[in-house]
């Protein structure tokens, strides 16, 4: 399976493991999974770190891509597609980060792992 985590689920798995759930668990500790991290979310985590939301051990640019290589994740690049995807998902649920991340599941032939069930409106795969 191709799993991409949302934001969300990268944070946790990496600072508050105990928030997973047993199903998302089981998709994350399965050695098949393809675990994937979009830069999307990398944009989120920096932006809300800079904007004093969200503090980090260590800066942004030394921890993510630690934690990305600790948990074998695969570096998911945005891409044009990803943008006009999320442009045209269904209406109802605007936050960008949410759009883009839904999309790029989608583009990219993976289910979400996330809490957040309005990204499965948005018509991603999801577990949790």
């Amino acid at each position: 399976m191709n799993a991409l985590l949302d934001t969300c689920t990268f944070l946790w798995l990496a600072l508050e493991p105990s928030r997973i759930s047993p199903a998302a668990r089981q998709v994350l500790d399965d050695p098949r999974t393809v675990r994937r991290l979009s830069q999307v979310s990398v944009l989120e985590v920096v932006l809300k770190h800079r904007a004093g939301r969200l503090p980090l051990p260590l800066s942004p640019e030394i921890w993510i891509p630690s934690r990305r290589e600790y948990f074998q994740l695969e570096d998911l690049p945005l891409d044009e597609t990803v943008i006009f995807r999320s442009a045209a998902l269904a209406a109802g649920h605007d936050d960008p980060f949410d759009r883009l991340i839904a999309a790029h599941a989608i583009e990219s032939g993976s289910t979400l792992i996330s809490p957040d069930t309005p990204l499965s409106l948005l018509g991603a795969s999801r577990i949790w």
